[in-house]
């Protein structure tokens, strides 16, 4: 019942009061930056260990470290920070924000269908991302029993399943109480790595010198392959860049800046250095470098830190699928799913059952099958580099088309970052065989269900439409003694044109139409908010029939009631108890007429046997709403 729309409302966004910078960037800490931060734990493991193994000699250490130091420097402080940033769409981030920006200006030409179909990528291969964070991070974190507890190693997969288990069965009763703890322990983590890799560093000073992008130069001019097959290591260090663009509406941009810049920046560059300091002195350091520099008294309460902050990383990710997965079923790309709202005062903390328990499943899957966090780390990059290189495309749109910058310097921009991202995407794919297929498999898979259901809904439309009855042909057919039965009916419509089908079947079956009739449609506009004056429009049909046009963003909650309540402001009163709500449920008839493959067909299909319940999506009253059901053929 959910009509897509590319236009944007007018005068969208509802102003809030925001709390203090400093509780913003604790907040942004611990949520933001949990991914990022944790992975010292595995990336300078996976470039000297891992599935292309370097030596780990002075020229490779410095070379892998310069290249870590710049990577950070440019991708993350230069194009997240300073450049997607700028681009917000009303405030808000992430890749379905990106999309709206890019498909305003491509919308109508040869590249809205390529910015669309690389926007659903990103999302598609987000979810890829959502299952292998939580696998590495924690089994890395676990692993650190082998450092601190010798003979121990047959027990990391059994506590790595039971943290990730517990962890999902938690999910149900929100993230707000230990949202809270999440800034205090992560700025801990952040302080602590940072601490130990000083000590670290104080014993070979001289890798400090690596900030010197010479050495990352030299290490690509005499090492060539050698150094193309680290980037796809060294890009680890940059998983969870894309948090933060996409949780910039929660805490706005200068408060992620500054905690970037002021505590988790250095924290990471000084364990970064720290571990290639260790590997310097000790170059068989490499079976675990992170647990392997912590003073030996130390290594136990780094595994509980690690393993604490591996779940809020953990927690950061699961939290965007469900958040993703919301704007997907608004912007009309999945099928309604039951979502529990966890928090009375934040409508962005929510919960979504089938996603839960799908990255459940998964994610044990990923541990089970993959068996060590060095393995995980082979398949983890291709989620990560393809999510860079798609917002690097669309950067490049944006400032092409929105900024309208100088085509000069937005093309040396734009070309740039997709050089790099290019780079470190190539050298990924060389993993494929190692566990690389498997964000690629799920991507491709999501992709097939976002653009199934979208097409899947277009022709169902559209069928309906060949059939559907002109309000004005409708009213003047409507015989004038027709019974009219007390209260108001409103009739769920996914279209803003002609008379719904279940009124027709409605007036067919009972032969009565009441007093007052209203034709709902709920447009899901391409931006995140829409103010309350804005939410509501009425059009006068005649003879007491109506339409409403309910608008929403793809972050807004549908609540159907709350908005028909506040229609007073129209004079027009709903009385609870006198008004129903009348439901279409289409049973869909799979056919060979041109539209999609039948294959596909039967999987839109069985996605509308799946959806939720409109009565539930919507929040209408069980005890006022009537479904009528008719078949389809598309």
């Amino acid at each position: 019942m959910i009509l897509d729309k590319t236009s944007t409302a007018p005068n969208n966004g509802t102003p809030h009061l925001a709390p203090s910078l400093p509780l913003l960037m604790i907040g942004a800490i611990g949520v933001v930056y949990g991914d990022i931060g944790t992975s010292p734990l595995y990336a300078i493991k996976e470039v000297f260990a891992g599935t292309h193994p370097l030596p780990a000699d002075k020229d490779h250490i410095f070379g892998v470290l310069s290249l870590v130091f710049w990577s950070l420097m440019l991708v993350i402080s230069g194009k997240y920070l300073s450049l997607l940033m700028r681009a917000d769409n009303k405030g808000q981030g992430g890749s379905l924000g990106l999309l709206a920006l890019a498909s305003s200006v491509t919308q109508k030409t040869w590249l809205g269908p390529i910015v669309v179909i690389l926007g659903i990528s990103a999302g598609a291969l987000f979810y890829g991302d959502s299952m292998i964070t939580p696998a590495v991070s924690v089994l890395s974190a676990v692993e650190g029993l082998e450092v601190a507890l010798p003979g121990l190693e047959s027990y990391i997969i059994p506590i790595t399943l039971v943290v990730l288990v517990i962890f999902f069965f938690f999910q149900s009763h929100g993230s707000a109480v230990v949202g809270r703890l999440f800034g205090p322990v992560m700025i801990v983590w952040f302080f602590a790595i940072g601490v130990v890799g000083i000590f670290n560093i104080i014993k070979a000073p001289e890798i400090l010198s690596a900030v010197n992008p010479w050495y990352a130069i030299h290490f690509f001019v005499h090492y060539k392959m050698t150094a193309f097959l680290a980037l796809g290591s060294v890009v680890l260090v940059l998983t969870g860049g894309e948090a933060l663009y996409a949780d910039m509406g929660h805490f706005g941009i200068q408060p992620i800046r500054r905690s970037w810049f002021i505590l988790v920046l250095p924290g990471l560059v000084l364990n970064y250095f720290g571990q290639g300091a260790l590997l310097l002195t000790n170059p068989a350091a490499v079976e675990n470098p992170f647990f392997l520099m912590v003073p030996k008294w130390a290594v136990l309460p780094m595994v509980g830190l690690a393993t604490f902050a591996t779940v809020i990383a953990s927690q950061a990710v699961v939290t965007g699928a469900y958040s993703i997965t919301r704007q997907a079923m608004q912007l009309g790309f999945l099928p309604r799913m039951a979502t529990i709202h966890t928090s009375e005062s934040e409508s962005g903390q929510i919960y979504i059952p089938f996603v839960n328990w799908l990255l459940m499943v998964a994610v044990i899957a990923l541990v089970l099958g993959f068996q060590s966090s060095t393995n995980l780390a082979a398949a983890y990059g291709i989620a990560v580099t393809g999510t860079m290189l798609i917002a690097s495309i669309q950067l490049t749109v944006v400032m092409f088309g929105l900024w309208k910058w100088n085509p000069w310097i937005a093309g040396f921009i734009g070309g740039f970052f997709i050089i790099i991202d290019l780079a470190y995407f190539a050298a990924n794919m060389t993993k494929l065989t190692h566990g690389g297929w498997f964000p690629l498999a799920i991507g491709v898979a999501i992709v097939i269900f976002l653009t199934t259901w979208k097409k899947g809904r277009e022709l169902l439309f559209a069928r309906r439409a060949e059939d559907a009855m002109p309000v004005d042909t409708f009213l003047a057919s409507l015989n004038p003694n027709v019974t009219r039965v007390p209260g108001t009916s409103v009739f769920l419509s996914g279209t803003i044109e002609g008379v719904p089908h279940a009124l027709l079947h409605n007036l067919k079956h009972n032969r009565v139409v009441h007093e007052r009739v209203v034709f709902l449609t709920v447009v899901t506009e391409e931006v995140p908010h829409v103010s309350e004056q804005d939410r509501l429009e009425v059009q006068h049909l005649g003879r007491r029939f109506y339409r409403f046009i309910l608008r929403y963003g793809y972050l807004d909650e549908t609540d159907i009631p709350a908005a028909l309540k506040a229609a007073t402001r129209l004079n027009f009163e709903f009385n609870d108890m006198e008004t129903s709500f009348f439901l279409g449920r289409e049973t869909i008839m799979p056919s060979r007429r041109p539209g999609m493959a039948l294959w596909r067909e039967h999987l839109f299909a069985w996605m509308m046997r799946s959806a939720t319940s409109a009565m539930d999506f919507f929040k209408l009253p069980p005890n006022r709403v009537v479904e009528l059901g008719t078949q389809v053929e598309i």
